[in-house]
């Protein structure tokens, strides 16, 4: 029976053609510069950006908080939303590495009002931190998609101010799908950007943070500090250009497996589908009764299917080029049973 992990898109496992690329990748000690593969993966994803330079790191958490510590000082201050993947999953990492505080703005959607960011930007006074940094996600973690038109006024404001902008586009290829443009559209909004490799582009490990020439000598060094300087990390990187160069264009097929989800998850009984937050591979939903999650959990893994138990109320599905349509609708089954019995006790 084959196990159908709709967890997040992180759980892809890399194809034939990509581990032979892999296996086959011409190697160097990339922290002198000499990985081959690893300098192609990295001019590639800058022309894709059209930023100057980009540069390969272990995460997207690595990435997020590696950009923090380049663009601010100890002490300074980071406006964001509130519900971002830095403040939300990436473990406190900003207080640790960079020694800065966040500014955090309270939304569920990652689309403070200009003004509220306005607002937050501190002026020169002896008892405030500087303002060292404004962070966006885009797509966002609740399943959104930020509009350009509001990422450029936040980007007006930030340069107006002499802020940095710093993006987490983990996922930004999917939002580049979902709103009809090219990636490069989005990060022209910024002054660095980071995204993931491994979630819907299916490759193993790795992340890019692009931005100019200056910005990432100076994450180079960074990296460096936090241990992420690698050797003959072509192997991995290879995956990465695969990924880069031939899985960007099939994430519509994600989106519409999950619009697909969405759509059979809205029939069942006591379930309700958030259909103003699938712009791109994840499906949110809530439960109307209450009902132990774990069960539901359980059940459905004996059945071959992973999921993760709900947070804050909210389940969510991530459909990934691991999961078909045929998968889908066995999900469907197998969890309007599981949610039947779990009511019925």
């Amino acid at each position: 029976m084959k196990l159908i992990d709709i967890r997040s898109d992180t759980v892809t496992v890399p194809g034939e053609e990509m581990r032979r690329m892999m296996a086959n990748a011409e190697v160097g000690d990339d922290v002198y510069g000499d990985d081959p593969t690893v300098n192609k993966l990295e001019e590639i994803a800058a022309s894709i950006l059209k930023k100057e330079a980009s540069l390969f790191v272990p995460s997207g958490t690595f990435g997020n908080q590696l950009s923090i510590l380049t663009h601010t000082l100890r002490g300074d201050e980071v406006i964001i939303p509130a519900s971002n993947h830095i403040i939300v999953h990436e473990a406190g990492a900003s207080a640790v590495i960079a020694g800065v505080q966040m500014r955090t703005l309270d939304c569920d959607d990652g689309m403070p009002s200009v003004e509220r960011i306005r607002k937050a930007i501190r002026s020169e006074d002896l008892h405030y931190p500087r303002t060292g940094l404004i962070c966006l996600e885009n797509a966002h973690s609740s399943g959104i998609t930020l509009p350009l038109k509001y990422m450029s006024e936040v980007y007006e404001l930030a340069r107006a101010r002499n802020v940095p902008l710093h993006l987490d586009g983990a996922r930004i290829f999917n939002a580049a799908i979902a709103s009809g443009v090219s990636p490069a559209e989005i990060a022209a909004n910024s002054d660095s950007v980071m995204f993931c490799l491994s979630k819907g582009l299916g490759a193993p490990i790795g992340s890019m943070l692009a931005g100019t020439k200056e910005f990432i000598a100076k994450a180079r060094k960074g990296r460096k500090i936090m241990g992420g300087a690698m050797r003959q990390v072509g192997i991995i990187a290879a995956a990465g250009i695969y990924a880069l160069e031939g899985m960007a264009d099939r994430l519509s097929i994600d989106h519409c497996n999950a619009k697909y989800l969405a759509e059979g998850l809205s029939k069942i009984p006591n379930v309700d589908v958030f259909n103003e937050r699938l712009d791109i591979n994840m499906v949110f939903f809530r439960i109307t009764k209450k009902v132990s999650s774990q069960p539901i959990v359980e059940t459905l893994l004996d059945k071959g299917i992973k999921i993760n138990p709900p947070e804050g109320g909210e389940w969510r599905f991530v459909t990934n080029l691991n999961v078909s349509r045929d998968d889908i609708d066995r999900v469907l089954i197998e969890f309007e049973s599981a949610l039947n019995t779990a009511l019925a006790n």
